[in-house]
């Protein structure tokens, strides 16, 4: 099915073939979305050709989102090539990884300052710029959470605060544009290997803990996050907005573990 055919997108945040961005975004260009790239440097530029080249895009953009300037000129560069787009999914987060372990109340001011500005703020700045190019035909903006957010999660830390923070500017971004049609939501799946996730300590352990305890006794996978982002990309998410979608085969519906894991 040619969901999303004749739809084009920006995808944020693609660091390699196991990041939750790329399975997001083979699923959308299997959709049939012509899609183009942002990523932050020359290494991470070098990996993403190859997998851009794989979905038929050519369209790459260099962006540090924490550059005002930068970010004008990637979206300068979407304007001149396409004119309008229909959706924007923002896979961008980063904390200091040493702060990724031990105690949150260990958090330093410059870490906090830094983690919340790349992984909650830049979302508004996106949306700021996304909006003139949506706003006379609608549009849909992604981006992704995690149930530290709302539930303490050991060793994400200061990452719950910034995704509490993302979750709150996805309810408010989708108020404020509602009604030039624009959809705003974020999907939270489980714990998930990638490289992003691999930075935060025991890892491994939260991985098999979600797993053995889901109801579904499984973790997301890429294929089931892309397929949610397709949905909400396409005309059949219309009415769907502000939403936090989870993709966690079930964890978050769980107070304890399963009888045989207690």
């Amino acid at each position: 099915m040619q969901q999303l055919s004749g739809k084009r997108g920006l995808i944020m945040g693609v660091a390699n073939e196991r990041s939750i961005a790329w399975g997001i975004a083979k699923a959308m260009a299997e959709a049939g979305a012509e899609l183009a790239f942002t990523y932050q440097g020359e290494g991470f530029g070098k990996r993403l050709a190859p997998l851009a080249a794989s979905v038929g895009s050519d369209f790459m953009v260099d962006v540090d989102v924490t550059d005002d300037a930068s970010l004008d000129a990637a979206f300068a560069q979407l304007q001149d090539r396409w004119g309008t787009i229909d959706f924007v999914v923002h896979a961008i987060a980063y904390s200091d990884k040493n702060e990724l372990g031990g105690r949150f109340m260990n958090t330093t001011r410059a870490n906090f300052k830094n983690s919340l500005d790349i992984s909650c703020y830049s979302l508004i700045e996106v949306a700021r710029r996304a909006h003139p190019m949506m706003k006379d035909n609608g549009g849909t903006i992604l981006t992704l959470t995690y149930q530290g957010s709302n539930r303490v999660t050991p060793f994400y830390n200061v990452m719950g605060v910034a995704k509490a923070a993302l979750e709150a500017a996805t309810r408010y971004l989708a108020n404020d544009l509602g009604p030039d049609g624009i959809r705003v939501n974020a999907i939270s799946p489980g714990p998930m290997k990638t490289l992003a996730g691999a930075a935060i300590s025991g890892a491994r352990k939260t991985f098999r803990q979600t797993e053995e305890n889901a109801p579904m006794r499984a973790n997301a996978t890429l294929d089931a996050v892309g397929g949610t982002a397709v949905y909400l990309a396409s005309d059949a998410g219309a009415c769907t907005t502000g939403e936090i979608i989870r993709v966690d085969g079930g964890y978050h519906i769980l107070g304890m573990p399963q009888p045989e894991n207690l």
